[in-house]
């Protein structure tokens, strides 16, 4: 065969068929032969069509040989099977071999995944989503992490209008029947497609999270998974939504549905203060709420929600509430976001306070703005204070950190309180949420990710998602408490449980993966 093939005609190597059919018994030999399998098997296979599917069962029989350095060469030379209607075949199979734990065959396969993604970008991408709409639960992780990893480092050439709708429409299949984890890395994916950077693509994408936070369902506050999914999707939306793509649906949602059962919430995540969670969501929708049916009846439920954490003075309580000499707690976190969204969806009905309230009820929350306003006074020059002079490495330790947090809150509350206390009151000031990035951020932009490009295959995560423990500012002074958190909140594990035939957790019953 080497002779026939370096005289170059086709018809000289065609007549060793015989020759190239005890290449292929050779995967039955010892080490020796098998060696020499792998490298000539792929090296003749496109001479031999007739042998196609023998060939590459015989590489494959190859890639699951007890030794490691046959395999590794079987696995490198895949990429060379991949012509024509065999291409979609060995993606398959190259799918499925991610599975492996060996770090150097799991780098071996990302490559030759890699290498026919630029030969065939569509007949791969069939391959992998075949494996991930019926694979085996560690490779269909695998796949989807893949995916998730190499897609944006492929060029232009490669990743064009047409794969792109390709991948958006596998996408949409995958998205049926997909865990919390999944569906996050789904968005990821997505996010990065260049034909979805545009105001129409985003809308899609928000539309797509809406379906799976499934806002037509009434809400169930005592479902620890139906308060996670929620949360989940929303922000997955939350970085898709600008001033042309609105947030109006999730805003309308959580005032109608989640506000008045905020105190119910549960929650599968220790340690997680979910009511405040589910506010800082809103707040920062509400900046991009659009035109909202009902905008009085949810602005009255924000508004009664808003005076729930805005106490009235001790000697202005009836009934004898909070009588006597102890003070009524003050949540800050709470209000800077029950304050911002209410100062934002109020700008849509700017006579809200003085046309839809009745003059005792204005005179009783202007009563409790400014007792709110008088202990803030105390909190914000207390922080300054504590934070005069300070700079640099100073104001790193943690707990500078904690009251450089607390004094952004208290500073917001207060720009927000004075524009309501005008006359009328003015909804014109403009604040950033207190753990927001000061810096200003193209709107729609997709939030950072870091990936880890480990050559490693990846590892599984642990039960149970990592946390940042709550942070609490506690003011020296013992007149007040607060509330002050300084939390980053991020995706939070894989939803559990399951919506009839889609499953966040328990997706469902999948058929398993075929061999190759």
């Amino acid at each position: 065969i080497m002779r026939g093939g370096g005289g170059g005609r086709e018809e000289d190597v065609r007549k060793h068929k015989d020759a190239y059919q005890v290449i292929l018994d050779g995967v039955k030999g010892g080490t020796k032969e098998k060696r020499l399998a792998a490298q000539f098997i792929p090296k003749f296979f496109k001479h031999f069509p007739e042998l196609a599917d023998s060939a590459i069962n015989a590489q494959l029989d190859l890639c699951e040989d007890e030794d490691v350095s046959i395999r590794r060469q079987a696995i490198k030379e895949l990429p060379q099977f991949a012509t024509g209607e065999n291409l979609p075949r060995v993606a398959d199979i190259l799918t499925q071999l991610l599975q492996t734990d060996d770090s150097a065959e799991f780098n071996l396969v990302n490559n030759a995944l890699l290498s026919i993604f630029k030969m065939d970008a569509k007949g791969t991408l069939g391959g992998l989503f075949s494996q991930i709409l019926q694979g085996e639960d560690i490779v269909r992780e695998r796949a989807i992490k893949f995916l998730s990893t190499k897609l944006k480092t492929l060029p232009d050439e490669v990743l064009t209008k047409e794969v792109e709708e390709l991948i958006l429409t596998e996408s949409k299949k995958v998205l049926e029947d997909v865990t919390g984890e999944e569906f996050v890395l789904f968005m990821k994916i997505l996010s990065g497609l260049k034909s979805l950077q545009t105001v129409s693509g985003r809308q899609q994408l928000v539309e797509l999270v809406a379906e799976q936070a499934d806002l037509e369902q009434t809400f169930n506050p005592s479902d620890p998974d139906c308060v996670d999914r929620l949360l989940q999707c929303t922000r997955q939306a939350v970085p898709l939504f600008s001033k042309n793509v609105h947030s109006t649906r999730f805003v309308t949602y959580f005032c109608e549905q989640v506000l008045p059962n905020l105190s119910s919430l549960t929650t599968p995540v220790e340690g997680l203060d979910i009511q405040l969670e589910v506010l800082k969501l809103l707040a920062e929708m509400s900046s991009f709420c659009g035109d909202m049916e009902k905008l009085e009846t949810n602005l009255r439920k924000l508004f009664d929600k808003l005076l729930e954490y805005m106490p009235l003075p001790p000697e202005e309580a009836e009934n004898g509430e909070n009588a006597g000499n102890e003070e009524p707690k003050l949540q800050f976190s709470y209000v800077e976001c029950l304050l911002y969204s209410f100062h934002q969806l109020g700008r849509k009905l700017p006579d809200f306070l003085t046309a839809k309230l009745n003059a005792e009820k204005l005179k009783d929350f202007k009563i409790r703005l400014q007792y709110f306003a008088r202990g803030l006074q105390v909190y914000i020059r207390q922080l300054r204070l504590a934070l005069q002079g300070k700079t640099g490495e100073a104001l790193k330790t943690e707990e500078n950190k904690i009251k450089v947090v607390a004094l952004k809150i208290t500073n917001n509350i207060n720009v927000l309180i004075k524009d309501l206390f005008h006359i009328p009151p003015s909804y014109k000031s403009t604040v950033t949420l207190s753990w927001k990035p000061v810096q200003k951020v193209e709107i729609g932009q997709k939030r950072a990710n870091e990936d880890t490009t480990s050559g490693s295959p990846p590892k599984k995560s642990p039960a149970g998602p990592k946390r940042d423990a709550r942070q609490i500012y506690n003011p020296p002074s013992g007149k007040y408490s607060s509330n002050l958190s300084n939390f980053n909140y991020e995706q939070r594990g894989a939803f559990r449980g399951s919506r009839g035939g889609r499953g966040w957790g328990a997706r469902g019953n999948r058929s398993r993966g075929r061999l190759y």
